[in-house]
């Protein structure tokens, strides 16, 4: 079932608004625990918000994790609502929506869009064997995508669903999150975008479903959307929307990115050469090359990007949880310690879970210090560089894999906000980190949204619209010893067996 192939030109759009224009886009991100709105001008100013929360997941048995799909537009439409009555007066107009979600989360839904049982989540756990067999089944499709089918994976839940709906039941349509709301804001089903629909096997680089995977798994064709780019236009805003939401009739609904990679866009890491660290709970690298990048051990894959680029990220098992021990209103003491005292003398893998998945793949990975630190301060400046030390390793993975990175990098994610962290950072990567002034999955879903609206592509939205602090330079006196002990982190992976 093939669909529209991946173009490498940008989305065409109207030419750019002249500043002041009163026009704004919304972009819209659906989480695990909350809907959020914000409309943003030409310029990159969020004139207004809206928040709405959403039930918890239901996790149970068997890794099960699913969600009353039947609560997302409410919530959508209620924190629109919030976000568009709060426009500042003067005749501001949304001219532009887009939604984005959670990867990998899917539900079933009947000939009127309406669910016919609870959305399956991102991490549901249910067709690990299904995705087992569909790696298999698919395997030289999946070397090409340089992509692994892992265990929560959504092609597996949609097999699981079939098999579980069988041949009755009537017209079926398999919805990512923001096909859902897709529907409701046109009042018809629309198409899906390669970001979401990659998870559920899309294939990005040929355009098209795996055929011959879903045939093997019994899944019907007929279940599935049609795919476009990010950014695409997918229809306009009904009245029955408009009169929910306060978005006018006739406002173009444009197709949204996943979480992750609407958050990489929002720092406006979106041309060729450019990477972003994402220093959050765990750490995730994520960048842009011109052409495909494949990874054979696994690490590294790729997401489309909406010009037709490819946006190769990787994601940690360590990060920002490395200090999950240390009470949060201790850390602002424990970092002036740390900076006054310079670099450690112990150096640390913080490694808080069992297995590393990025930058390299070892189900044996477990934190590790070497030596004894000197007191508390030490042995959390040492945390501090071992993640920083684990960033350098993920760059120079990429580049060992001939992706060229060019600095400075951008920085998002909660660990950006400590300028110790960054500037660490900096001096064991040499590079220097720009610090991002709003990476969210809202401000991102905001710039597809502007994307060909307030600006002619994406490129251009981002340069327009994103905002970054002062670039954090490495401290050369630091230097030498940061690179001491990135070689006995390095060597210490060796000898564990960990990396080649």
């Amino acid at each position: 079932m093939s669909t529209a192939s991946p173009s490498p030109e940008a989305v065409e759009g109207s030419p750019q608004v002249v500043a002041g224009s009163p026009e704004v886009v919304v972009g819209i991100d659906i989480a695990t625990a909350a809907v959020r709105a914000v409309c943003v001008d030409a310029r990159g100013r969020v004139l207004a918000e809206g928040r709405v929360p959403l039930p918890a997941p239901r996790r149970g048995a068997g890794g099960r994790s699913e969600q009353d799909a039947r609560a997302w537009w409410p919530a959508v439409a209620a924190a629109l609502r919030e976000a568009t009555a709060a426009l500042p007066a003067g005749g501001r107009e949304v001219v532009a929506v887009a939604t984005s979600a959670t990867s990998g989360t899917v539900v079933l839904a009947d000939g009127t869009g309406e669910p016919v049982g609870p959305a399956l989540m991102y991490d549901d756990r249910r067709a690990a064997g299904l995705n087992a067999r569909a790696q298999r089944l698919g395997a030289p499709r999946w070397q090409a995508l340089g992509l692994a089918v892992g265990p929560t994976a959504a092609l597996g839940r949609l097999a699981w669903l079939a098999g579980e709906e069988g041949p009755a039941g009537g017209p079926r349509h398999l919805l990512h999150t923001p096909d859902l709301i897709g529907w409701r804001l046109t009042g018809g089903p629309v198409a899906t975008d390669w970001s979401h629909a990659l998870k559920t096997g899309y294939d990005a680089r040929l355009g098209e479903w795996p055929d011959e995977v879903l045939d093997a798994l019994g899944v019907p064709t007929a279940w599935l959307p049609p795919v476009q780019a990010p950014a695409t236009e997918a229809g306009t805003v009904c009245a029955a929307a408009a009169s929910e939401t306060g978005l006018p009739v006739g406002c173009p609904v444009r197709l949204g990115m996943t979480d992750g990679c609407a958050g990489q866009i929002a720092t406006g890491a979106v041309r060729p050469g450019q990477f972003v660290g994402v220093l959050g709970t765990t750490y995730v690298l994520k960048g842009v090359t011109r052409e495909l990048v494949t990874d054979p051990s696994g690490a590294l894959y790729s997401h489309r990007h909406p010009d037709g680029w490819w946006l190769p990220g990787g994601a940690s098992n360590t990060g920002g949880e490395a200090l999950a021990h240390v009470p949060a209103d201790r850390l602002p003491a424990l970092d002036r310690a740390a900076a006054a005292r310079g670099p450690a003398s112990v150096v640390a893998y913080p490694l808080r879970r069992e297995g590393e998945r990025f930058p390299f793949v070892s189900g044996e990975a477990r934190g590790f210090l070497l030596g004894t630190p000197a007191d508390e301060a030490d042995r959390h400046r040492a945390e501090l560089e071992g993640v920083a030390f684990l960033e350098r390793l993920a760059i120079e993975r990429v580049r060992e894999l001939g992706v060229p990175v060019e600095g400075p990098l951008w920085a998002a994610g909660g660990g950006s906000r400590s300028p110790l962290w960054t500037r660490i950072r900096a001096t064991a990567l040499g590079m220097p980190l720009r610090v991002a002034d709003r990476a969210e999955t809202a401000f991102g879903a905001a710039l597809l949204a502007a994307s060909g609206t307030l600006h002619p592509d994406l490129a251009a939205a981002a340069t327009a619209m994103v905002r970054t602090g002062r670039d954090i330079e490495p401290d050369e006196t630091e230097r030498a010893a940061l690179d001491e002990s990135y070689a006995a982190f390095t060597a210490a992976l060796r000898e564990r067996g960990w990396i080649a």
